[in-house]
This record gives structure tokens, C-alpha cells and sequence, in this order.
């Protein structure tokens, strides 16, 4: 950092954001952006393979980063499938060319699905895993070497449904589980380095992964065509507050407080923002 860092706590850190067009990666961009990071913000905008419901577009993309600037931060953007390893392996290595080293990573791409265990697809199954977890597995991978500066953050989304089984999310849940033990793992091997790893666990978020009518048929099959007004109560019912879903803006505080100097002594550590649910776990 200079003397001449743009201002806030962040001051001339560099941040990767993956899944950031939209939703939660859209708030975690504008928050860590606001602290003076510049944040390289990263998404597929493309159709997905398996996902039952329409994934961020360019435009999306376009959206976040315009946010990002009317505030008066600093943002690139890139389109990244965090499934291809070679790509994500060059974003990071043009990230830390351009800047000289990468201070952040949020790994915030992902997806849902739903189907009994006996009716996952072969291509269901390989599809959530290779973006929910094999992606993120890319990204640390490819990030790691270029935290260079005895100073490193990490953060990955994981999921509640990442803290015990849901049924009819097998897949989703499997996906999730393993980036808590591959986070920890990475928390542990870069322990004495100055870069710390850790774990955010969402419960149902108010973005376009959660507001779609395939996952509000999951949660109202009784309905037909069910609506954002019927599934809400349904929602309220599964959370001990009694509150539906969370604004993405939760996960990025919870993301804020991971990367900065409130999270200096916090590795290998899962924060959940779970409406209460956590009280329920052992």
C-alpha cells in the first residue's frame, strides 16, 4: 500500500470476486469496492448446464461494475467459468500482472438444483460439483501463488445446506460440505504465512437463485405456478426469526468482517448467517 491508496481500510488491495454479476457476488463486490479495494469482478453470464433457473447475463455483469463505479469505487470484469482450470488459471495471472499481486479472493460462483438422490444425473451430479466445488477448488489454486505480500484473504461461500443433509439437495449439499473441508485444509497449510482461509454459510438469500419458480416449486409442490408472495410464509416457517431470507448485503458483512483487520485472527473458521438456524446443529 502507498501513501496515495485510494482511501478506506482496503486502500490499494486487490480483490478477485467470482459469481459477482448478481445476487450475493454483486453485494460482496460493491462492499469490499467501498473500503478502497479494487475488485476484479468475475462471472459466467452464460446458460447453464443444469441449473433450473436463467444464470447472470453480461448485462448483469455490466450492472455490478456500473454500481461499483457510481459509488466511486474501482472495478474490472472478466468473464469466467470457474469449471475450466486453464481460465481461471490465466484470470489470476493477468489479475496479479496487471496489479503485482492478489490480496483477496471470494469465491461466491455457484449453483442449486433439486432431484431425489435416485433421480440425479450423472450430468447433474458432475455439474454441481465441478462449479460448486471443484470450482472454487480452481480459484484457490490459481490465486494462492499470487499472495505474495505476507498479507492474504479468503473467503468462500459455502451454504447452510453445506452444515447438514437436505433432502432433495443432495448434490447442492454434497458441493457445499466439501468447500468447508477444502477451505479448512487451505486454512491450515497457509496457517504461519499471513493469509487467512475461511468459510461464510448462507441460509436462503433474497437473489435470483432463491426467486425463481423452480425453487418455489420445491418449496410449494402443493401450488401451481406458486409466487414470491406464496412461498414467503413457507420460508418464514424453516427459519427460527421467523424471516423468510437475508439480503445478500448479510453475506458480504459477514465477508467484511473476514477481510479486514477484524479477521486477522480468524482462519479455517465457518461464519454462518443462518437466520438461527446454527442453534439447531451441535
Amino acid at each position: 500500500m502507498t501513501d496515495d491508496a485510494p482511501s478506506g481500510d482496503l486502500g490499494g488491495r486487490t480483490a478477485i470476486v467470482t459469481g459477482a454479476a448478481r445476487g450475493q457476488g454483486r453485494a460482496i463486490g460493491r462492499a469490499l469496492a467501498r473500503r478502497g479495494a479494487t475488485v476484479w469482478l468475475a462471472d459466467l453470464c452464460a446458460p447453464g448446464d443444469t441449473a433450473p433457473y436463467p444464470l447472470a447475463t453480461e448485462d448483469d455483469l455490466t450492472e455490478t461494475a456500473r454500481l461499483i463505479e457510481a459509488d466511486g469505487g474501482t472495478c474490472h470484469t472478466g468473464l469466467l467459468d470457474v469449471r475450466d482450470s486453464a481460465a481461471v488459471t490465466a484470470f489470476a495471472g493477468t489479475v496479479a500482472a496487471r496489479t503485482g499481486s492478489i490480496d483477496i479472493l471470494v469465491t461466491s460462483a455457484g449453483i442449486v438444483g433439486f432431484a431425489p438422490v435416485t433421480e440425479l444425473s450423472d450430468t447433474m451430479w458432475a455439474d454441481m460439483l465441478a462449479t460448486n466445488l471443484t470450482g472454487t477448488f480452481h480459484c484457490l489454486r490459481a490465486a494462492l501463488p499470487h499472495m505474495t505480500t505476507g498479507w492474504g484473504r479468503i473467503v468462500a461461500i459455502s451454504s447452510m445446506s453445506g452444515r447438514q443433509g437436505t433432502p432433495n439437495l443432495a448434490h447442492y449439499s454434497a458441493s457445499k460440505w466439501g468447500v468447508i473441508g477444502l477451505v479448512k485444509s487451505v486454512a491450515l497449510e497457509y496457517a504461519e504465512s499471513g493469509i487467512t482461509a475461511n468459510i461464510v454459510c448462507p441460509t436462503n438469500v433474497d437473489t435470483p437463485m432463491l426467486h425463481n419458480p423452480a425453487l418455489y416449486s420445491l418449496f410449494a409442490p402443493d401450488l401451481d405456478n406458486p409466487s414470491r408472495h406464496d412461498v414467503e410464509e413457507r420460508y418464514a416457517r424453516m427459519s427460527p426469526m421467523r424471516i423468510p431470507w437475508c439480503p445478500p448485503e448479510a453475506v458480504a458483512d459477514a465477508v467484511g468482517h473476514l477481510v479486514g483487520e477484524t479477521g486477522r485472527y480468524v482462519t479455517g473458521t465457518v461464519i454462518d448467517v443462518g437466520l438461527g438456524g446454527t442453534a439447531r446443529m451441535p
